[in-house]
């Protein structure tokens, strides 16, 4: 078609029509991924913060019943339990604190794929006025 053809107006239209459809899909596949992507990570920080709490609570009950049997040999036994705990709890806490930062990470994506959703509904609506 030339450069000094003018096409109807319908046609113009029914174009924009199927540029915003492929745009809307595109943005809906878009979605579709972030959102996959996000429960890929959600998965796997939620594991390590499973790992690490169902280790600590194992390490815990077992380090403190050992140790303590250990310790009370040389020291009070209420003294034994506490250094054995706060072992465990070094332990533990770098796990469950690297779980909760992955998890909080998640969440802008999602948020951020919404706001230019409605950015291109809003705009479809004003174009179609």
């Amino acid at each position: 078609m030339s450069r000094t053809e003018e096409r109807p107006v319908s046609a113009v239209v029914a174009d924009i029509v199927c540029n915003v459809e492929e745009i809307v899909r595109s943005e809906v596949r878009l979605a579709k991924a972030q959102i996959k992507n996000e429960a890929a990570d959600a998965a796997s920080s939620a594991t390590r913060m499973i790992y690490g709490i169902v280790l600590a609570l194992y390490a815990a009950g077992l380090l403190l019943l050992a140790a303590v049997y250990l310790l009370s040999q040389f020291i009070p036994a209420w003294i034994a339990a506490l250094v054995v705990c706060l072992v465990v709890s070094a332990v533990a806490a770098p796990l469950i604190t690297s779980g909760r930062r992955r998890w909080s990470l998640l969440r802008p994506a999602t948020q951020r794929t919404a706001q230019v959703m409605k950015e291109n509904v809003s705009w479809m609506n004003a174009q179609t006025k």
